[in-house]
């Protein structure tokens, strides 16, 4: 016989999520089945004690009848015990019905004993005794475990018992063929029930499956209702900025030409706004499960430097000290963060400018260590006005801000919770504490390999820096003359020559013909901008080693498809001067010049 502790492990007891298991069905099944067999054994009790009346072994009547009432009260207790929450437990379930089967399948074997020596009433009491196995066949029917360990020791007895006379082999042979019709009956019965077991159990599961997807459908809603609702007000601040500039510059009602403090304000709402659209773009591209990064041995401690330099004015502006602090450990190693540059100054970017924005006066510092081997932490700590532990939490999620300390200032509130998935992807941790009126510590851990080489300096970090370069020849592949326009004009600022294609086949035929030092090719060019760059790779020639620039609107498909067909650089739309600065340094670094002359741009 199977050891109890093992019966549930071989049914399936596995199901798809959100449904029942085929073995829970059966054992509930079963369960509804126990006050029944309850009932029949009541009523089976009489007729057993007015047979066992005419034995002549009294006394042993008497104890068989204390036995049947024994197992009748352990049913019975069983039963109850299926109502309890300690019942929901599948395995332990399994065993107290399987346990309780074989009470039954005990009494049924006593009372055989007991007929064996009863006389000229010894066959009917086997027969009794056998009728009562059947039962417990029936009632095991739907567990096919139960039934094929409780039903045979449920028979085994009358049946071993009529087998020992020969006097009792006609008796004997009906009696095991009614044990054998009865076991096909609910072997049949039992085969029709998983199926019918199966068929729940997928529906349940496909109920639960369509639920998850209900709630995923209501939380998307709910993310672009907060993100319309966040990007409402910094679109209509930032194009009310800029549409009071513009109807200055226009004259209307009278008004004079716009100042230097108009139009700088009107390009600080600008550039913030497309900071705010950008990481919308970027958050819910992570939320998708869609963002990549691409680890490579990066120097942080530069990337650092870079991001206080670009943000001391703004914190000098507050009468603020914006400091680094590098701990003599790691500038002593020549080791590397192994990391994406570009994730790690957007996540490092964001936690250094929340600190400059929210801290009124004192100090932010920014301090490198390797508190771990394998690791090295990049902490911003910062004197401003600190969070509760609930305000910390909430700062974490995507579209909160704190009103108390961001009254006044712009931002969807989405800086904190892309930095931590940034972070994440990248192998490491964003954690943080924080006290109210003291100030806040955002920390950054990440891996860190103290034998990979540092890499050098990016050649361009900022406009300025490229535009004091040697003018390039730039072709733009833009089928959106709008678009085109504002391109051509931030290349022209920036001091480079721009030829134009208005469609993909004119920007190869150029590119054949003629020596550009980059091309930069929409996404949409031509229907299909991926297209046109492989069509540029396969031209003969020097022309095939043009540094490509994919200009995309931000879908991750687009760039992967862009940087498949040979782009050296990507830029999504829309984009500032500083962006595409970089982007023009990045394919230039990328690729081979495409012709001889010189294009340090380093």
């Amino acid at each position: 016989m199977l050891p109890l502790f093992s019966v549930a492990r071989i049914t399936d007891l596995g199901a798809g999520r959100g449904g029942r298991s085929m073995t829970q069905q059966a054992l509930e099944a079963q369960a509804a089945l126990l006050p029944y067999a309850l009932i029949a054994f009541a009523v089976s009790l009489p007729i057993y004690v007015w047979a066992g009346g005419h034995a002549p072994n009294a006394a042993w009547m008497s104890a068989s009848f204390v036995i049947f009432a024994i197992a009748w009260g352990v049913f019975y207790a069983v039963v109850n015990w299926l109502k309890e929450p300690a019942a929901q437990d599948v395995r332990r379930r399994a065993r107290v019905q399987l346990m309780g089967g074989l009470v039954w399948a005990a009494a049924t074997a006593q009372i055989a004993a007991f007929a064996e020596a009863a006389g000229p009433l010894r066959e009917t009491l086997l027969m009794i005794s056998l009728a009562a196995g059947v039962i417990c066949v029936v009632f095991t029917a739907p567990w096919l475990p139960s039934l094929l360990i409780v039903g045979p020791a449920a028979v085994a007895g009358p049946l071993v018992f009529l087998s020992l006379r020969p006097e009792s082999n006609a008796t004997a042979h009906l009696a095991w063929g009614g044990s054998a019709l009865a076991f096909a009956l609910a072997l049949m019965v039992n085969r029709i029930l998983r199926k019918q077991f199966a068929l729940a159990a997928e529906r349940e599961t496909l109920i639960a499956e369509r639920a998850d997807q209900a709630e995923a459908a209501r939380r998307l809603a709910r993310s672009k209702s907060d993100l319309v609702a966040t990007l409402s007000d910094e679109i209509r601040t930032g194009l009310t900025s800029v549409s009071h500039v513009l109807a200055a510059a226009a004259g209307r009602g009278g008004r004079l030409a716009p100042s230097r403090e108009q139009l700088a304000a009107g390009l600080d709402a600008v550039n913030e706004l497309l900071a705010v659209l950008n990481t919308t773009l970027d958050a819910e591209t992570a939320e998708s499960g869609e963002l990549s990064v691409d680890p490579q041995a990066i120097d942080v401690i530069a990337i650092a430097r870079e991001l206080i330099a670009s943000l001391r004015p703004q914190a000098a502006a507050k009468g603020l000290e914006l400091g680094l602090h590098l701990d003599p450990e790691v500038t002593a190693n020549s080791g590397a963060v192994i990391g994406d540059a570009l994730r790690v100054r957007q996540a490092l970017s964001a936690l250094i400018g929340n600190a400059v924005k929210f801290t009124l006066r004192g100090r932010v510092e920014v301090r490198v260590s390797a508190p771990a081997a394998g690791r090295l932490a990049i902490e911003v700590a910062d004197t401003g006005p600190g969070l509760t532990e609930d305000e910390l939490g909430l700062a974490f999620q995507p579209f909160q801000r704190i009103a108390r300390i961001s009254t006044g200032t712009s931002g969807a509130g989405l800086g904190l919770s892309l930095a931590r998935q940034l972070v994440r992807l990248m192998g490491g941790e964003l954690a943080a504490h924080s006290a109210p009126g003291v100030g806040s510590c955002f920390t950054v851990e990440l891996p860190y390999d103290p034998d990979a080489p540092r890499p050098a300096p990016a050649p361009v970090t900022s406009a300025p820096a490229l535009a004091e370069r040697r003018a390039l020849r730039v072709l733009i592949a833009e089928d959106d003359s709008l678009s085109a326009a504002t391109l051509r004009s931030h290349l022209e600022q920036l001091g480079h020559k721009v030829a134009q294609a208005a469609d993909g086949q004119r920007a190869v035929e150029l590119t054949r013909v003629c020596e550009f030092d980059v091309a930069m090719v929409a996404a949409s060019v031509a229907g299909d901008g991926a297209q046109v760059m492989a069509a540029i790779r396969a031209i003969d020639g020097s022309g095939a080693r043009t540094p490509l620039v994919a200009l995309i609107g931000g879908d991750p498909e687009e760039a992967a498809a862009s940087l498949a067909a040979g782009a050296s650089a990507v830029l999504r739309k829309p984009f500032a001067v500083p962006a595409l600065a970089r982007a023009l340094a990045e394919a230039i670094a990328a690729r081979p010049a495409a012709n001889d002359r010189s294009l340090d741009v380093a």
